[in-house]
């Protein structure tokens, strides 16, 4: 028996959306709940995970934002009947570990990517490594981003980093705007170890480090790695796996 506890974003669709179900399901508290329907974006997905992962329920999202490729699409026909036949996928997410300047230590978890971005006008300088192996000694950029295979297609496929499949075992590690070395790609790197980035120069080039949208400035020193604890249960309707929705995006041509 489905026991919904519904999330949603403050918007007139999300709104709509909630209305229709409350009229058709019973609404339990977080508690009693055995399912966790969150209406909004992929945005509102992403921060409702993580407020609510604890709970130890399954995540359905019903679409209400602009692309929502975390989410599953609102029919005022068939979204009560999927809730009963969506299968599930399990995703690890990142853990963040972050040494500011003040060598204050702070951490997040995200679910697609850790962005280390420049935070002044000058391009930050970073040294990357994977567990002992170094990736790259001294890279001059925008930043660089460490994806998961859930991200993959987000804010990486935007630096044109490589789309992972979720059963890849992989990390994207991306660079934003690479000066030096300018023809740098990027790497592939297992999800066993822990990728670590320091920045080179951090008084003249600081940087911050964003796990999804927690954002630590002034950062030292990155590990990332994914979490072995922590894992997010999202529902998805039959025929609109989030593997499926990965495919699509591997051989979808962009229209100019």
């Amino acid at each position: 028996m489905i026991k919904p506890h519904i999330v949603f974003d403050k918007n007139n669709f999300s709104l709509k959306i909630k209305n229709f179900l409350e009229k058709r399901l019973s609404i339990y508290t977080i508690s009693k709940s055995n399912l966790i329907i969150v209406i909004g974006g992929d945005g509102f997905m992403l921060s409702t995970l993580k407020k609510y992962y604890k709970c130890n329920k399954p995540f359905y999202g019903i679409n209400s934002g602009s692309y929502g490729f975390l989410m599953n699409k609102f029919s005022e026909k068939k979204t009560i009947q999927n809730l009963s036949r969506c299968r599930m996928v399990s995703i690890s997410p990142l853990v963040m570990t972050v040494r500011n300047k003040s060598n204050i230590t702070k951490k997040s978890i995200a679910i697609n990517e850790v962005s280390i971005l420049r935070q002044s006008r000058q391009a930050a300088s970073l040294s990357i490594l994977n567990g002992s192996k170094i990736v790259i000694k001294r890279l001059v950029s925008d930043g660089v981003l460490v994806s998961t295979p859930a991200g993959s297609t987000a804010y990486n496929l935007s630096v044109h980093g490589p789309i992972l499949s979720l059963d890849s075992k992989k990390l994207s590690i991306s660079p934003i705007s690479p000066f030096r070395p300018r023809r740098w790609k990027g790497k592939i790197v297992g999800d066993r170890t822990k990728v670590v980035i320091k920045n080179l120069n951090p008084k003249k080039r600081p940087i911050s480090a964003v796990a999804d949208n927690f954002e630590v400035r002034n950062a030292k020193y990155i590990s990332i790695k994914i979490s072995k604890i922590i894992k997010f249960n999202l529902l998805y309707d039959k025929n609109r796996s989030l593997q499926k929705k990965i495919k699509i995006e591997q051989i979808r041509k962009e229209v100019i």
